[in-house]
């Protein structure tokens, strides 16, 4: 069994909801989203998603790099690869196309080296991206998880969000179609296989979605996967859900395997998902039950404010930390989370 057999009504829930926040990642502080308890809307049908069998989706937030993950390994077979780790370097990539997503966020989309070369990344894994600007004394490297699939050829694609004070995200929204900008990778994070896990639950924030929609694009992608998939997705407003419309022909495609939960700080009058903040209540209802033990994983990826409410941080780049929040609290045990 996935996931608890009985839902608790969505009054009862919505009385256990704790506030918590960060400030958007400016000089000297913390990133920022919002997360809410559920809605009634966010739980209907669920019950039976979570029993059901089959049937016919840096990134920001994400700590960067470290000197182990930096140390990327070359990489062999016959596809052709733009990123190949080892000594490679850095890439200077073209910027192929912008285009707005929302009031801060962009879809950039740069060019491979070679039109038949794919990323070189797996799932999930990142690139680090590195920017000097004429005044600066040292230049900013930063991680991105690409939206694109990893067998994509010929372009990578990045979702970007701009944040006051951010060097690397304002350099970004900057380029134009024709500018360059230096890419290195693939840095790996947690390495999947198709069937690793029955059951697997995504818990994001803003732009900690990106390395959450690699995962599940390629679960979905692979006839011969057949892993449940869970996503709870937490922002300010409706707008700043990134790539909810993917997100929603994944529910559609496989209503028995995926379901998404949105929950919104500021949501519009009709809205009718989950508002407020993430709540213990809210994951205890919709994630698999910790006593699955290895046949479940609970992926979190976003800004420290959530860290901290869910799973706890991590305790350097390459220490997950022991795990704390409300993930804890329900039963879940440290190697059942893994913190990107």
């Amino acid at each position: 069994m996935f996931a608890r057999q009985f839902f608790r009504p969505a009054k009862q829930l919505q009385q256990h909801v704790r506030r918590y926040a960060s400030e958007a990642p400016k000089s000297g502080s913390n990133n920022s989203v919002l997360y809410t308890g559920v809605g009634a809307a966010g739980l209907a049908g669920a019950y039976l998603y979570l029993r059901g069998g089959d049937s016919a989706s840096g990134q920001q937030g994400a700590a960067p790099p470290s000197a182990e993950e930096s140390k990327i390994p070359a990489s062999t077979g016959e596809v052709k690869k733009a990123f190949t780790g080892g000594d490679q370097g850095f890439l200077s990539l073209v910027l192929e196309k912008s285009e707005i997503v929302n009031h801060n966020t962009k879809k950039l989309t740069f060019k491979l080296p070679e039109e038949d070369q794919e990323s070189g990344l797996s799932v999930a894994s990142a690139v680090i991206t590195k920017y000097k600007g004429p005044e600066m004394k040292k230049p900013v490297i930063r991680p991105y998880t690409p939206i694109s699939d990893v067998d994509q050829k010929g372009t990578v694609e990045f979702i970007i969000k701009k944040y006051p004070d951010g060097p690397m995200s304002e350099h970004m929204h900057n380029l134009e179609p024709g500018q360059r900008l230096d890419v290195k990778g693939p840095i790996p994070k947690y390495q999947w296989s198709p069937n690793k896990h029955e059951h697997i639950a995504l818990i994001a924030g803003g732009t900690g979605i990106t390395p959450m929609w690699q995962t599940a694009r390629a679960i979905f992608k692979n006839p011969e996967d057949k892993t449940k998939v869970t996503l709870v997705f937490g922002n300010v407003s409706e707008e700043d859900i990134l790539l909810k419309r993917e997100f929603a022909e994944l529910e559609n495609t496989y209503p028995q395997r995926f379901r998404a939960f949105y929950v919104l700080d500021n949501p519009p009058e009709q809205w009718q998902g989950g508002k407020g903040f993430v709540t213990k209540e809210l994951l205890k209802t919709v994630l698999p039950e910790p006593k699955e033990g290895e046949k479940i994983k609970i992926f979190v990826c976003g800004p420290p404010g959530m860290y901290k409410a869910i799973s706890g941080g991590k305790k350097s780049p390459q220490d997950q930390g022991e795990l704390e929040g409300y993930l804890k609290e329900l039963g879940y045990s440290k190697d059942q989370v893994y913190k990107f």
